[in-house]
């Protein structure tokens, strides 16, 4: 029988089927969707409807091939909630995280509460989207949907409870909320609390790999099918991505690559340490108690938004286009730090770009060429300054680092990468996320005892290509120039 994970992205959604045939596991798209937000107003907001919409089309193509299911499970972007009233309903539609409402938010709460003290309850990173300053923004607009609210379900909980209509939280998405204590392994009450926030919004926690309902009556006599029972999947998709990396060894460097870049490891527990909140690191749930100690870089959203920029000016291109011509354009000509501010909401990104390059004294780039390698490059060489603190903040060496998500489809900059850290860069598999959740749904299962077994299984599944560092002592200096010409340290 075959399983079914849902991987919800930022950019697109998809539904796999995964089955295992001997030794090895076997993956297949069954359906793919776009999954853009919609500008209303002032305001940016998740379309759910639609997406619940694409997600029966996934239970439709399933049945129309004929194919019987034993399991589903859900994964999606972190942070981003709905709230539901008395009755059940959803009450209104989710904010996206790039929405300016929560601007000036986290400066709010941390003038009352202290940026240690927070750090250490939660293990989490300072972002101005984090489901506490969404939650915050909301109290200070004085929000009727939060004096409403009596359930928050964060975005894979939410799409959970509407196929199944049960009502869990669960532990690698409760952790990316910053209201969540790590320590405890509990909702940090107390903070809740103190933030003026309704208590109630928050229910029990379970851990990856529970049964947590089956599809309900109306979504199985509507679609035609049986019930098929549900999984809580690690429903963070980073925590999904993780648990595919196919490492040999239970010390590893990851680097999960799509519209966000998360680069960190794999930790027994949280790392609370003032190195850690000095450089902004964070703690989020993993699979089998784990942690993972890691840190957000922009990612691949410069250059999609860069696209779309391009596209409104008329101006088409494909990815593999804008990367043929950034290989032509010349090196190391002009950087950015992918994580300002000024890149984290939509607009014109290239000429957010250009002016950035203007204001630090670098040469502008010009024309699509020369802005995605700007992009490109910046990202490599902030992946050796991430991977440089994990080794200093975890205490652990890598002598690689595991790629995995669709960025590792981008060839260019795989090899970038493996130049800028100077150690060689392991790629697959592409479809991380996915395979990480139908990972933890075998396991629930008994289908692999643990999941060092499903890595191996994954590594003997999928092709790992392994990208040896080139012209390390150029990349090196280059390293050296971007550090001085970003402001980082």
């Amino acid at each position: 029988m075959s399983i079914l994970g849902y991987d919800l992205g930022a950019s697109s959604g998809r539904a796999m089927l995964g089955r295992i045939k001997g030794q090895r596991i076997e993956v297949e798209e069954i359906h793919r969707f776009s999954n853009d937000p919609v500008q209303v107003g002032s305001r940016l907001h998740w379309d759910i409807l639609r997406i619940l919409h694409e997600m029966k089309q996934g239970l439709l193509k399933t049945k129309h091939r004929g194919t019987e299911l034993k399991s589903i499970a859900i994964d999606t972007w972190g942070v981003d909630f709905g709230l539901l009233g008395r009755d059940g309903e959803l009450l209104g539609n989710p904010y996206h995280y790039r929405d300016g409402h929560t601007e000036g938010m986290m400066e709010k709460v941390l003038l009352r509460h202290d940026a240690a003290d927070l750090f250490g309850r939660t293990g989490i990173q300072f972002q101005p989207f984090n489901t506490l300053y969404q939650l915050y923004a909301m109290k200070e607009a004085d929000s009727s949907i939060l004096g409403q609210a009596e359930h928050l379900l964060l975005m894979p909980e939410l799409l959970r409870y509407l196929l199944t209509g049960e009502k869990h939280h669960e532990f690698s998405i409760a952790t990316t909320t910053q209201l969540y204590n790590p320590v405890q392994m509990d909702w940090d009450r107390a903070l809740i609390g103190q933030l003026g926030l309704p208590e109630k919004l928050f229910g029990q926690v379970v851990m990856p790999g529970t049964a947590v309902g089956q599809l309900r009556s109306t979504v199985t006599a509507e679609l035609g099918i049986s019930a098929v029972q549900v999984y809580a999947a690690a429903e963070h998709d980073t925590g999904s991505a993780v648990a595919a990396v196919p490492a040999l060894s239970p010390s590893f460097a990851y680097l999960s690559c799509g519209t966000w870049s998360l680069i960190g490891t794999e930790v027994e527990k949280p790392v609370l340490s003032d190195a850690a909140r000095a450089a902004n690191f964070t703690n989020e749930g993993g699979v089998s108690g784990t942690f993972r100690l890691l840190k957000n870089i922009m990612g691949l959203w410069l250059l999609q938004e860069s696209k779309r920029a391009w596209e409104r000016a008329g101006a088409v291109y494909s990815f593999p286009e804008l990367i043929e011509r950034a290989e032509a354009a010349p090196a190391f000509q002009s950087w950015i730090d992918p994580d300002s501010a000024v890149f984290l909401t939509p607009g014109d990104m290239p000429a957010r770009i250009r002016t950035w390059c203007a204001q630090t004294g670098q040469p502008v780039p010009d024309g699509p060429g020369e802005i995605t390698r700007c992009i490109l490059e910046s990202l490599a060489l902030k992946y050796r300054y991430a991977m440089e603190l994990t080794e200093q903040i975890s205490g652990k060496t890598f002598n690689g680092l595991h790629m995995v998500g669709g960025g590792i489809n981008n060839l260019l900059l795989c090899q970038w990468t493996a130049n800028a850290v100077g150690k060689p860069v392991w790629a697959g598999p592409a479809e991380g996320s996915a395979i990480g959740n139908l990972a933890v749904q075998w396991i629930a299962q008994g289908e692999f005892a643990h999941i060092g077994e499903a890595r191996g299984a994954i590594r003997e599944s999928f092709p790992l290509i392994t990208y040896e560092p080139q012209h390390s002592e150029i990349w090196k200096d280059a390293y050296g120039r971007y550090v001085n010409k970003t402001g980082l340290q």
